[in-house]
């Protein structure tokens, strides 16, 4: 089925903006250079510390402050030393990102909705994968380190 509109598409009024951000809605989007970057280093600290709010995200962060420093002593060449803090911080990245998507479904309203549950579902899968990801390259560095 198609849907019928009110005019076709040469025939658009001019009158619709074009769908860009107005600086006086977004000044981020006028700013350059070193400007930009500060600002959105800014941005960026203030979405960890609303992250810090989140239980999930403030027990994964007290984790890896234990589990990185682990990483350098239970890695026996930089690879592994990344593969071993790089799986505790992509938790802590996955887990800001299911935030993000259910703070965002939150803001469209809180009634229950079949999409709404969806997309929050497939964020909390998200945050399990990489979960099982790090538990398991643990457990593989901790085996070879200690049981192999």
């Amino acid at each position: 089925m198609s849907q019928k509109f009110p005019f076709s598409a040469a025939e658009q009024p001019s009158t619709i903006p074009p769908l860009q951000a107005d600086a006086t809605v977004n000044p981020q989007k006028n700013r350059k250079g070193l400007s930009r970057v500060w600002h959105a280093a800014g941005y960026s600290l203030a979405g960890l510390r609303a992250g810090w709010h989140e239980t999930a995200f403030r027990q994964e962060a007290i984790a890896s402050v234990m589990l990185v420093p682990a990483a350098f002593w239970l890695g026996r060449s930089w690879v592994e030393t990344v593969l071993l803090a790089g799986s505790v911080i992509l938790v802590m990245i996955v887990e800001l990102l299911n935030t993000g998507i259910e703070t965002a479904i939150d803001r469209i309203g809180p009634e229950w909705h079949k999409l709404s549950k969806r997309a929050k579902d497939m964020g909390s899968a998200a945050v399990l994968l990489s979960l099982l990801l790090c538990a398991g390259t643990w457990a593989m560095a901790l085996y070879q380190r200690f049981a192999a």
